[in-house]
């Protein structure tokens, strides 16, 4: 199993070298960047400004559908019938809207690992210090964050939503699950879609917090780089426009997922 496991990473590697936008075998780096300060490989910085944008992107993509459930649940539980559920939702958009993300990030960084490690200590584990993957604690820091933005939208979503359509659900003897799969759900997506965008790229940018933990992001090789190097105008610089890169490819991808969302919609 262990050797199965070991195949499957090197394959994975195998494939991210192909895919490599910077260092890979038709990365910029590559081709325009070789016998200069971005040479990939010891001799330059593109191996690890590589490294740095495959971390950005893996948290922001790995964040997203965590977001976006735990957000649809909170909303689902502010309309909730039942008051002690649009209490907790309430309370759970309350605080981490209002908590700064970087406050988010260093109490779930380091309380979970004090919870886990008083949890162990409890039951008797007398070992070494328990540590979080960075990984890991970004991408659930992240996720709480976004999912209580995303859970607004969402809810104005569902409030936008005429009570009919739910209506028309129950006349055809539709299960209330089906009629918010059938129904509800199309027109929720096409509504919210405009401000999930938004959350996109203020997602993208918040991965940035994920450096401060000692995760390899792009700000974080950066950074290394800059003082290193000495040379801070031309890796922040760097920085700036692999951050407008990602926006920008964001927005033309996005542009198909809002023409995609809209292909049942009704011409007038």
């Amino acid at each position: 199993m262990g050797g199965l496991f070991s195949a499957l990473g090197s394959f994975w590697s195998w494939i991210v070298h192909i895919f490599d936008p910077l260092c890979g075998p038709v990365g910029i780096f590559t081709w325009l960047g070789q016998s200069t300060i971005l040479a990939c490989g010891d001799t330059g910085w593109g191996d690890e400004i590589a490294l740095g944008l495959q971390v950005t992107v893996s948290v922001a993509i790995v964040t997203l559908p965590i977001g976006l459930a735990i957000g649809f649940l909170v909303a689902l539980g502010q309309q909730s019938e039942e008051k002690p559920l649009r209490l907790a939702a309430g309370i759970y958009t309350t605080i981490f809207r209002g908590l700064p993300e970087l406050l988010t990030l260093f109490i779930i960084y380091y309380g979970m690992q004090m919870l886990i490690q008083s949890l162990l200590t409890f039951v008797g584990y007398d070992g070494p210090p328990v540590e979080i993957n960075a990984f890991f604690a970004g991408v659930i820091a992240l996720s709480v964050v976004f999912s209580a933005y995303c859970s607004e939208v969402l809810l104005s979503a569902f409030r936008a939503i005429p009570k009919g359509q739910y209506e028309a659900g129950d006349a055809l003897g539709l299960h209330s699950g089906h009629t918010l799969r059938l129904i509800i759900l199309p027109q929720l997506v096409r509504i919210a879609l405009p401000g999930l965008t938004n959350l996109w790229m203020v997602l993208l940018k918040d991965t940035s917090y994920v450096s401060i933990i000692s995760l390899a992001d792009i700000l974080r090789q950066t950074s290394v780089a800059v003082r290193v190097t000495k040379e801070p105008f031309f890796f922040y610089g760097l920085a700036c426009c692999l951050y407008l890169v990602l926006a920008i490819l964001s927005s033309f991808l996005l542009v198909y997922v809002e023409r995609w969302a809209k292909r049942s919609e009704i011409r007038r």
